[in-house]
């Protein structure tokens, strides 16, 4: 189950759709655009932090629930309540380093690209001036 139909959820929706059952859920339709033709999985219409969406899109039977809207706070609303609805793994997306490292020891996976996305500049930089 992703929550967010923006470009990486879309993409990793479109990935996932060919071997697993993935259901989507944005709160703008038009996110929806975003999804291959053939995407074969399932669209939800709603916020991914209200109780009853989440509930019906059947979030307490996924194996995998990952929030990736553009919001954190909404990322992180929306884990808390998937993992207390049952989802068995919850991976959110955060931009704040800090944030992610709060909300880690909670039983939520944390993605942050700002994190990640430096310690890979790093890397290139550090590469580099080795001659690698």
């Amino acid at each position: 189950m992703i929550l967010g139909s923006g470009r990486v959820g879309s993409r990793v929706a479109a990935a996932l759709d060919t071997s697993h059952e993935v259901t989507v859920i944005d709160r703008d339709p038009s996110a929806f655009a975003r999804l291959p033709n053939d995407f074969r999985g399932r669209v939800v219409r709603g916020h991914g932090i209200d109780y009853d969406v989440l509930r019906s899109a059947g979030v307490a039977d996924c194996d995998i629930f990952l929030a990736l809207t553009n919001h954190d706070d909404r990322n992180l609303t929306a884990g808390q309540v998937a993992r207390q609805l049952g989802a068995r793994k919850v991976v959110v997306r955060v931009y704040d380093p800090v944030r992610g490292d709060i909300y880690a020891p909670m039983g939520l996976y944390t993605i942050c690209p700002t994190t990640d996305g430096a310690q890979r500049l790093f890397d290139m930089i550090v590469r580099e001036e080795k001659g690698a």
